[in-house]
């Protein structure tokens, strides 16, 4: 039994951070239920850097242990249907601009009025309230106006990304965190829903450490730092000998005395340059070049197997194909194989977090667009073949 197992939720809205927020739910064993437009779906299913017979490699995974149905909710009679389906669930999650779905008549008064439990977690670029609301938002904006953009890189050069799509992934985790704070109030105070107000920029906003308070008190402006951590050293990443790059953290006194002692170099952690943390951070630049002095005359493997030896922190930078190979991955089972339609078997990620008692899983991958239209409309909502087949002629569904 998974933990999130009878709990039913309604995603709508497309891309990713909406989604994302249903993909964490459904691995921990909600039954989520994807609204798509009829016909051309989520752009998702379209999306990525590289496709297997013409069709996304993405959507198999943020489409996962999710049943999908069609609807256009532009049309009275999909309105009145999603409103139907609404009614019958715990948590709805969209990512529409905010306003759309009360010009719909799905706001969050007229859903509540069929169903006062409704957990109605809204993922927009700034938020349902406040002079921005209106505003198209992407993730990239929400990753610049929440101060992420702004520190990453390198000070030389303009602020770049992330690598991954951050602001729309944090934001769909904190609207499942969201989700979940809300069940359990439903659950033990008397069953009222709520709305979770999710916007991408606070999303991001809220994993920005101190960088607020030491403006405000200090004066001091955070900014690009490259592969450092101003004033923590040594903290960075480092050649070896067969062009990898060793990412290595001995910043703590007694890891540092470590270090030195496997670098053949004792006496470093007695240098007055060196001896102390903050010593260590004003003299940064040096003690990183005598570090990737002695980084560069070793291979990757044999520096692991000394730095593990002597307790210092230290990994390589892993691609997907250390991910496949690597035995701890394997052991702990974070790469599954699952058959995806089109495709084939694929490897994806697996489910996170693990829970021992009632553990999430990859239950099946991205389904076809209007899949669970007979299951759902016609099993849960209790249309018959032939009103489906109408709604069907009528774009309906």
């Amino acid at each position: 039994m998974s933990a999130l197992e009878g709990v039913r939720v309604v995603e709508m809205g497309m891309l990713l951070a909406g989604p994302f927020c249903g993909q964490l739910l459904g691995d921990l064993g909600a039954e989520v239920i994807k609204v798509e437009p009829p016909g051309s779906g989520d752009p998702m299913r379209r999306w990525g850097h590289r496709k297997v017979n013409g069709r996304s490699l993405w959507w198999p995974i943020i489409a996962r242990n999710k049943k999908s149905v069609t609807l256009n909710l532009r049309t009275a009679e999909g309105q009145a249907l999603a409103r139907r389906l609404i009614a019958r669930s715990d948590i709805l999650v969209e990512n529409f601009r905010p306003g759309t779905l009360e010009e719909w008549g799905l706001g969050y008064e007229e859903l509540s009025q069929d169903n006062p439990g409704l957990i109605m977690v809204r993922v927009s670029g700034y938020g349902q309230t406040g002079p921005y609301r209106y505003r198209a938002g992407f993730g990239s904006i929400g990753e610049a106006m929440g101060g992420l953009r702004h520190i990453t890189g390198y000070p030389d050069r303009p602020p770049t990304r992330v690598g991954i799509s951050i602001g729309d992934a944090l934001a769909g985790t904190l609207g499942a965190l969201g989700a979940l704070a809300a069940l359990h109030h439903r659950t033990v105070k008397g069953g009222r829903g709520q709305v979770v107000d999710i916007s991408i920029y606070e999303a991001v906003l809220v994993f920005m450490e101190s960088m607020i308070p030491e403006y405000a008190l200090t004066g001091y402006v955070r900014t690009r730092t490259g592969s450092v951590l101003p004033g923590v050293a040594p903290s960075n990443i480092y050649p070896t000998a067969d062009g990898q790059w060793l990412v290595m953290g001995a910043n703590a006194d007694s890891v540092f005395r470590r270090l030195a002692q496997a670098m053949g170099k004792p006496e470093l952690a007695e240098d007055p340059r060196f001896a102390t943390h903050d010593a260590r951070g004003e003299n940064m630049e040096l003690l990183d070049e005598l570090i990737a002095e002695w980084t560069s005359q070793r291979g990757i493997d044999d520096l692991l197997k000394i730095l593990d030896e002597a307790g210092v922190p230290a990994g390589k930078i892993y691609t997907a194909k250390e991910m496949l190979e690597d035995p701890h991955f394997r052991e702990r089972e974070d790469i599954v194989w699952k058959h995806a339609p089109g495709i084939g078997n694929l490897p994806m990620q697996n489910v996170f977090p693990k829970m021992s008692g009632t553990p999430g899983a990859v239950r099946w991958t991205g389904p076809e667009l209007g899949q669970h239209n007979a299951e759902v409309y016609g099993g849960l909502l209790g249309l018959s073949e032939s009103e489906l087949a109408a709604l069907k002629d009528r774009g309906v569904i």
